[in-house]
This record gives structure tokens, sequence and C-alpha cells, in this order.
């Protein structure tokens, strides 16, 4: 694959703080990539977050289907959401970035931000939407905008569906590896790192499917229960960054240093926080037989190589988190309607046939399941630009 389309750094004139959008690239001149916010984000992350996206675009590509895969792109913005003046860098980077919104970049919420934020952003900067940019590829512009508006407006449990479909496809993805293993649901147990938008859903899902949630980690620690934790309990008393109120815990929980959900008894990891949380010192302590990438690059290569070795199975991000950004698309373009189980069923199918065609594709080429996947892209990839073109 080939340099990136474009790239560049943006300086907040205000508070010196910087911003990057990578554009890796188009299909039918258009990119899909979230956006991020985070203390320490650099132009290399946002770099491989767009190959990610390219990657992940690929990798739901169906002839049959309305949907055209996008190009990939990521932006991200190097500040902590926190801050009292990250909405105001928030709207001037989107300003600063409005030209390439309108033409090319359809992007939305990532780490550290929610859509329902971006887009208040997005009007400030003056821009229609943060996906405007995919509004000439739709049949029918007014009847897509207002399938996707009711599909945001759909709650299960309290929950947005928006929230809930990404983790429905990491557990799927789960699921998927444990069946294919023969290994049963009930018993198996799994920990989870960050409790927010896709770590709470996929643990809400994993649980009631009948595994084990043994632990859970935020920005204040680990909660450990062997015997499991009380997931209901746990999402109803998270705040908007997923930090759990620890008055709701019971007498069997314990309180744990952060880093201690790596090592726990459990057979599951699923990293569903922040880049770069498992490195060549910590894995160490890995003991799980998987770990499920519900977060973009958790895992460093070198210690992905050294888990590897030791039998560890890491199953990729550009596969088990791309069920979120495939949802926009299917539900905007008309593959499926507003509605939670439509959404839900479409989302199982897709990654359950992709985890399943990746597993297989591994091990005919005794290889790991992020090489390939990398694979299966190096075969689409000529489809989708034949059929389609891209600009690199």
């Amino acid at each position: 694959m080939t340099a990136p389309l474009m790239s560049l750094t943006w300086t907040d004139h205000v508070t010196g703080r910087q911003g990057f959008l990578v554009v890796d690239r188009l299909v039918r001149g258009v990119s899909s990539g979230g956006l991020r916010m985070r203390p320490g984000c650099t132009l290399a992350e946002v770099t491989g977050l767009a190959r990610g996206m390219t990657m992940k675009e690929a990798l739901h590509y169906d002839p049959e289907g309305r949907y055209v895969p996008l190009g990939g792109a990521k932006g991200g913005i190097d500040c902590d959401p926190q801050d009292p003046e990250s909405y105001g860098v928030l709207v001037r980077y989107l300003r600063a970035m409005r030209p390439y919104i309108e033409s090319f970049w359809t992007t939305g919420e990532d780490l550290g931000l929610t859509q329902d934020l971006v887009e208040r952003a997005a009007a400030e900067a003056g821009l229609v939407s943060s996906i405007q940019a995919v509004y000439p590829l739709l049949d029918d512009e007014t009847e897509a905008r207002r399938r996707l508006a009711d599909a945001f407006a759909v709650e299960v449990d309290g929950i947005g569906l928006d929230e809930l479909v990404g983790g429905c496809g990491v557990a799927e993805s789960v699921l998927a590896a444990l069946d294919r293993a023969g290994v049963p649901y009930t018993g198996t147990r799994v920990a989870v790192q960050g409790l927010g938008t896709m770590g709470g859903a996929t643990a809400r899902f994993l649980t009631r499917a009948g595994l084990t949630l043994v632990a859970v980690a935020d920005i204040k620690g680990t909660i450990v229960n062997p015997g499991g934790l009380d997931i209901d309990a746990l999402l109803s008393a998270r705040d908007a960054y997923g930090t759990v109120d620890r008055a709701v815990l019971r007498p069997g929980d314990l309180e744990l240093p952060g880093e201690d959900w790596l090592s726990v008894d459990a057979e599951v990891l699923v990293p569903a926080a922040v880049s770069y949380a498992v490195d060549t010192t910590n894995q160490r302590g890995v003991t799980a037989r998987w770990i499920v990438e519900a977060a973009n690059m958790p895992v460093l290569p070198e210690a992905e190589e050294l888990l590897s070795a030791r039998g560890v199975v890491v199953l990729p991000d550009v596969v088990v988190n791309s069920g979120t950004n495939a949802w926009w698309w299917w539900t905007l373009f008309g593959d499926i309607g507003a509605d939670a189980d439509e959404a839900f069923a479409h989302t199982r199918r897709s990654m359950r046939a992709l985890i399943d065609l990746m597993l297989a594709r591994a091990e005919a080429d005794r290889t790991t399941p992020r090489a390939a996947a990398h694979a299966i892209v190096a075969d689409r990839l000529p489809v989708i630009a034949e059929r389609f073109g891209w600009y690199r």
C-alpha cells in the first residue's frame, strides 16, 4: 500500500494546541474516518488510524450491497477533552478543516468525543454535517438523512443504537472466535479496559450471551470480581467519560490498580479505551487466550509478536471494531433501516463472516489474524479500485 494521499498539521492560533488530518485515500472522491481528541495525540498515530480506516472500508465491501466502501481518513486533536478550552479548540479545528469536510472527508465521533458534540461544533463551524461530503453519492439525500437521524434516535434500554452497534460487533467477534475454538460461552471470563461507548456496549452484549465479566478498568483503576460484575449497575453509574461511580460496588467487588485488568484470570481481554495500551513490558502479565481489539491500535506490534509467540491470539481492530463505521453507511445508503433488531442482525452476520474468513485465512496461511486481515484487504482493494477508482 502507498503513502497517504494527504497529511497535514494544524496549530490553534488561540491555545497553540495541534490537530492533524490524514487522508489515506479516496474512493469515489470521498473518505471516511472519525475525529479523536486526547492529550498526546500525534500525526503518526492519526496516520496509522487513517490506514486502518481504508482497511475497514474494504473489508465490508459487498458487491450486492448499496453501501459502497469509501477511502480511509482520520482526524486527531492533541488536547484533553475534559479541558475547559477543548470545545473551542474543536470548533476552530473543524472551521479550519471545513473545506475538506465539505468536499471529501466524512467524520464523526471517536476517542474523547461524542457524535452530539461533533455535530454541535460542526454547526458552529459553519458546516451542514460532519458527513456532508458523502451526500452527493446518495440516491435520495433527504430520505437517507432522515433514515440516519431516525436510527440515531433509537434507544435500547435507555442506550442509543449508535452506541450499542459497535459493541455488538465486538461481542460477535468474541463469540465467533469461541465458537471456532469449541469453547462454551458459560464459564468464559472476560476483562474489559474502558467502559465508554465501545467497552460498555461490548460488556453488555457479552454478559447477555452468557460470558462472565470479571474485570473492568477505567481511569480510576480496575474493578474486579471473580464471580462476575453487575454490568447493568456499572453502566448506570458511569459518567460521560466511562468512569464508574464506586458507590455502586458490591461487597465482593475489589478495587485494584489500573493496569491489573491485563493480568486477571480471564480467557478474553478486550482493550476498549486507548491506543498503545499493551506494550512489550506489560504483555508479560497476560494469561488470557484472546485479546480482542475494541480500541484502535491498543496492542503495539512488538507486543503482539511476543504474545503470538506464546499462543495468545490477537483479533485486530481493523476487523473487530469496524461495525460502527459500517452501520453508519449501511443505514445511510439503505441496506438497513432505523431498527435495532435489523441493525444487530446485520452487524452480527457481517462481523461473524469477517471473523470466520480471517481466522480461516490465518489457519491456512499459518499466520496471525492481523496478517490474514491484511491479506484479505490486499485481495479486495484492486477489485474496489477497478470498479470505482480511487486517488492515492
